[in-house]
Formats: structure tokens, sequence, C-alpha cells
């Protein structure tokens, strides 16, 4: 089943771009809206993804970001991928921030990848399941990726199923293994990325690590 999907982009050519994409994949497109002012106003309870671009009316900063972060701050853990002409890593971390703690479902993609459409509805479906997209070439602009090759094969594996917007009892399930041994896997996952407890949504940044390092 498709997912519910508010589209929000001014260029007109972009927005019928990315409807048909979705509508081909079996996505239903709710709504679309050509200013931050109106993506905050959007219904919220009645969707399942925002699309927006960062830079829209009516400042043409990066109104459509700060707009997706007010809808998330609304309903924590509301899917959202962000579209973006540039590789700005402090647009990245600011959409991070709105994570509330291990939530995801967020990504923020450079808008060349539409075009690659495979990629593109992966990217829909990662953040529609919980998962965490960053565009490669802003994630190489936020993390050094070496580090990650202190875990071991299974906190490597976990740290995977992780990326992939699995909560750690799923991943308890996927390996067959108890919830306290994940629990333990994901700890040591923090520890060895230099993730202490106090540093801000440390579960999406280990996710970052390791996309970095694909």
């Amino acid at each position: 089943m498709g997912a519910r999907i508010a589209v929000a982009e001014d260029s007109v050519l972009l927005t019928e771009g990315l409807v048909r994409i979705l509508q081909r994949a079996g996505h239903d497109v709710v709504t679309t809206v050509a200013d931050a002012d109106a993506l905050r106003a959007i219904n919220i309870d009645d969707i399942d993804l925002v699309v927006t671009d960062v830079r829209m009316p009516p400042g043409d900063g990066d109104d459509g970001l700060r707009a997706a972060v007010t809808l998330r701050e609304r309903r924590p853990g509301l899917p959202v991928l962000v579209l973006s002409q540039y590789v700005a890593a402090a647009y990245a971390r600011r959409l991070l921030d709105s994570t509330s703690g291990a939530t995801g479902a967020v990504g923020y993609l450079l808008k060349e990848r539409v075009g690659r459409v495979d990629d593109f509805l992966r990217a829909v479906d990662t953040v529609c399941a919980g998962g965490v997209v960053i565009d490669p070439e802003v994630v190489a602009k936020m993390f050094s990726p070496n580090v990650i090759d202190r875990l071991t094969p299974r906190e490597s594996e976990v740290l995977q199923l992780m990326a992939k917007g699995a909560s750690n009892s799923e991943i308890a399930a996927t390996l067959v293994v108890s919830d306290a041994a994940v629990a333990k896997h994901v700890a040591n996952i923090f520890t060895k990325l230099d993730l202490p407890p106090e540093s801000e949504n440390r579960r999406v940044r280990a996710i970052l690590m390791y996309l970095a390092h694909r």
C-alpha cells in the first residue's frame, strides 16, 4: 500500500515531475503547496510523508526547511524528506536536530537525485519506514567515515539494521538474539563512535556515520 504524501515545491515543473514519479510508484499525493506558509497549514494527521524543498517563498531562504521542522515539532516523528539544490551540511544538521531523540524518519537529498528515480523512491520508502537517508555528498561534509572501522562485524550488522529504521526489538528478532544483547551492541556502537550519552540524537548520528562509510 502506498504512502499518503504532501509535496511542497514552488517550481511547477518539478512539482508535476514529483507527483508523477510518486503516483506511478503507487503513492497517493494528497496535497501540493507552493510556499512555506501553506506547508505549515497542512493537516499532518492525514499524511505519511512530507517532501519539501529547502528554499521556498515567502522568504526564498530556508523557509521550506523551517516549515518542515515546525511540522515535526507538532507531530514528532513525522517522516520528512527534504530536497535541496545545494550541498549544505548545516541544513541537514538542522533537520536532524528535529528528530526528537531516536525517532529518525528524515531524509535530505540533493535535487539531482530525483532524476535517479529508483534512488529517490528508495529514499521515500526508507524515510516512511522510520529510517534516515542523507545524500552522500552532504554526509561526506559532516563526518569522517573511518571511525566505523572500529566496530565488530556484529555491531556493523546492528548499525545497518538501525539505518533501515529497525527498533532494538526488531533487530533482536532479525538476528535471533535477546533484546539485552542488542542493547549492549548499541551501547558499544555509541561508545566506539565517540557519541556520549549527552550527545543529541545519538542513534541518528551513528546511522549517518554508517551511511558515510558505505
